[in-house]
């Protein structure tokens, strides 16, 4: 009985918590999403499938399939920049390495609206970038480099790319490093090196980094509606619309019960990379 008190007390509280925030929200989304109503009328619940097949209609799939390519997008710039910057910063000497760290770090924790204004400021017509362009002669007229789905990438990665590089650098923290020695004296070229010694012990990192960048550029609502155009709506977006503006929760919670299953999938395959590499304790 104190063993079972004992782990009751250790692992009660968090259980708890994971209920309250995560189960009992994911279960009236679920709710909503086969309800005639929703919270209009929450006495008089009636079980329908039309929202969920709604939801499946070619303007809506669209919609999903775009928030994907984009979240799939950016993780794959982030993983283009992010792996040669974590190995950058690993080479630097371990002071340096600290401040670097913390210049990539604090940016991550400043407010997103100030960070997507600050691209607004720099990509309108009369912004930074159009004006530099026009005085030296590069353009004869301003750019459309805003409301158009480069904007949104453009944004989504400065937004998550720290969360690529931390684990990276913290993988390649880890590597062991005689190896790549032992490669190097055995005539192994840089790329032979990174391909068949960096890469397979840091493919952990690589793929926590990938979900930690794909998931919340998924679901990303502000950087779309503020540097996005009509042919970069995403998904958050509409759900947001079908909630507040069009008023209709059931068809909204349809919606996002769609992402969640692109979410859940999502993390499955990553999973499923991970253990192919031994990394499921980072996951």
């Amino acid at each position: 009985m104190s063993d079972r008190r004992a782990i009751l007390a250790t692992v009660g509280p968090g259980l708890l918590v994971l209920v309250l925030l995560f189960a009992v929200p994911l279960a009236l989304l679920m709710a909503y999403a086969f309800s005639a109503t929703g919270p209009r009328d929450p006495a008089g619940f009636s079980f329908t499938l039309d929202n969920v097949r709604r939801a499946l209609e070619p303007t809506y799939l669209a919609v999903l399939w775009r928030s994907i390519w984009l979240a799939a997008v950016t993780t794959v710039i982030s993983a283009a920049i992010g792996f040669p910057v974590a190995w950058a910063v690993r080479a630097m000497p371990r002071r340096r390495q600290l401040l670097v760290l913390a210049l990539l770090i604090i940016p991550a924790w400043l407010n997103l609206l100030v960070k997507n204004y600050a691209w607004i400021v720099i990509l309108r017509r009369e912004g930074v970038l159009n004006t530099l362009l026009l005085s030296l002669g590069v353009i004869d007229e301003p750019l459309q480099l805003l409301f158009n789905q480069w904007a949104v990438l453009l944004g989504l990665v400065h937004t998550y790319l720290p969360f690529f590089i931390l684990p990276v650098y913290a993988a390649l923290e880890r590597l062991d490093w005689r190896t790549v020695e032992a490669a190097r004296d055995l005539g192994a070229g840089p790329g032979q090196t990174l391909r068949r010694v960096v890469l397979p012990q840091s493919a952990a990192g690589i793929i926590v980094g990938s979900l930690l960048v794909f998931v919340p550029a998924l679901g990303a609502f502000v950087t779309p509606d503020l540097l996005g155009g009509t042919d970069s709506l995403m998904i958050a977006t509409l759900i947001e619309n079908q909630i507040l503006a069009a008023r209709d929760w059931p068809f909204g919670a349809a919606l996002a019960a769609w992402m969640v299953l692109a979410v859940l999938a999502a993390t499955l395959i990553y999973r499923r990379a991970a253990g192919r590499v031994g990394g499921e304790s980072v996951l």
